[in-house]
């Protein structure tokens, strides 16, 4: 019979060399110590079941220890086993003192961020969450723990196609619902699909994330940002969408311009996919959070053959979490899987089973709701404070969504954001966000989120956002 207590203990990788086993162990662990890869009060294995490990005599172990005891490298207490002994803290030495300067120093973290794009992470539905997660592991069937099915967990494309009919507008079935691990890896098996349908170009809009673009680079798929004005993207002039095969837009907010694709432009590219086969992507990043306003629905109701839906759980809940959703017309299902060769099981099925149950619980529309209203409080303190502090600004975009344009002057936002680094704010200018290849001449400003900053550090980050504002008056 196994001696059990020789299996009791922590797995220790050690490398003996030399004749002298006692010495060999003894340097072994001294040298694990030294280089850290030991760390202060671990606990070693007994000496039976290190010897068992290491197919040496016990005494071996046991006297080794005890040296080492006695030299200090380890500690050894009745009933708490033998440990790595505590380490005295290196100090570094002190730095040599900075030559004065009149200059502010540069941080190397800013001390406040207004980063669009950012959901309030530290409001996730912690308790919530878990409670979900018990519910959907204590009744889920072994199965759910093998590969299953490319798409997804049934579960969670079921639910998924409850949520959208009624929240979004979305005409979907379990089978169309693909689960990726974000939008922008679904957005790769996209423009895979795109280029093996023989897809060379594709339309985007003129403002929007670069790392998007790339995707669509990296497919092998040409760009052709579409014009826009004042009221946002323009798909409908003759020519806009001359030579695509498929056009990303953000239709219900635009990303950052803040305004939705307006009834003309909706229709407009919905008849264009269906006149030359085209398919439309559309981004749904943010389609919960509306405040002065009706909700948008999602283009894809309009034509679910030739609109490919994205939506994501990033912004309502967390971007940690990797989960989102192609709902995709039926000809097309086939040819994103067969682009993604299986890459598409990125995402953990207990993620998948745990909001699965979150939806169908209820649980995500009550979190929906009281984010809606606190990011809408975030955003009425922003204009609020604004329009006392820096009326000379001009707030749009502001009807939904987690952020807000600020429109300046010619020159403004240059001076806007050196004024931000001066005094550690973070933040992005609207050009950063606009296409290589659009028109010149567009709009200046700074795109602000205002969903990330802290309650504790809410006020002092509008305090500082209206002292770098004072120097484009």
């Amino acid at each position: 019979m196994t001696d059990s207590r020789a299996t009791f203990g922590a797995d220790l990788h050690l490398d003996l060399s030399g004749p002298r086993l006692r010495a060999g162990l003894m340097g072994a662990l001294r040298d694990a110590v030294r280089t850290g890869r030991l760390a202060p009060g671990t606990r070693l294995p007994s000496s039976r079941s290190l010897a068992a490990d290491l197919g040496i005599a016990r005494n071996t172990v046991a006297d080794a220890y005890a040296e080492l005891v006695a030299e200090g490298w380890l500690t050894a207490r009745q009933g708490s086993g033998t440990r790595v002994a505590p380490r005295p803290a290196v100090r570094p030495p002190a730095p040599a003192p900075a030559a004065p300067t009149r200059s502010r120093p540069v941080r190397d973290r800013p001390a406040y961020s207004l980063m669009a794009g950012r959901p309030d992470v530290a409001s996730f539905p912690r308790a919530a969450w878990l409670k979900a997660a018990r519910r959907a592991l204590a009744g889920v069937p072994d199965d759910a723990f093998g590969y299953g099915d490319p798409r997804g967990r049934v579960e969670l494309r079921t639910a998924l196609a409850d949520y959208l009919a009624r929240a979004r507008g979305v005409h979907a079935t379990p089978e169309r619902i693909l689960i990726c691990s974000g939008f922008a890896h679904g957005l790769a098996l996209m423009g895979r699909a795109l280029a093996r349908r023989g897809v060379r170009r594709a339309a985007v809009e003129s403002y929007g994330l670069d790392i998007h673009w790339d995707l669509l680079t990296a497919a092998g798929l040409a760009l052709s940002p579409l014009p826009f004005d004042a009221t946002g993207t323009r798909p409908e002039p003759p020519g806009a969408l001359h030579g695509a095969g498929a056009v990303l837009m953000t239709p219900a907010h635009q990303f950052p311009l803040g305004v939705p694709l307006s009834p003309t432009g909706r229709a407009a590219v919905v008849d264009w996919a269906r006149r030359t086969g085209g398919l439309v992507l559309e981004d749904d990043y943010d389609g919960e959070f509306r405040y002065d306003r009706q909700p948008v629905g999602a283009l894809q109701g309009l034509d679910p053959e030739r609109v490919v839906y994205f939506g994501t759980a990033s912004k309502s809940l967390a971007p940690g979490l990797r989960l989102a959703w192609m709902v995709l017309p039926e000809p097309v299902v086939g040819e994103v899987l067969d682009a993604s060769g299986g890459e598409q099981r990125l995402t953990g099925v207990t993620d998948q089973l745990t909001l699965a149950e979150f939806l169908t619980s209820g649980a995500y529309d009550r979190h929906v709701r009281a984010m809606r209203l606190r990011y809408r409080r975030r955003r009425d303190d922003l204009v609020e404070r604004l329009r006392r502090d820096a009326p000379h600004v001009r707030v749009s975009g502001i009807a939904a969504g987690l952020h807000a344009v600020l429109e300046l002057p010619p020159g403004g936002e240059a001076l806007a954001l050196r004024a931000a680094a001066w005094h550690g704010l973070q933040v992005q200018g609207l050009s950063r966000f606009r296409h290589p290849s659009a028109l010149p001449g567009g709009p200046e400003g700074l795109v602000v989120g205002y969903g990330t900053p802290s309650d504790s550090s809410w006020s002092g980050t509008l305090d500082t956002l209206c002292n770098v504002l004072r120097a484009t008056a």
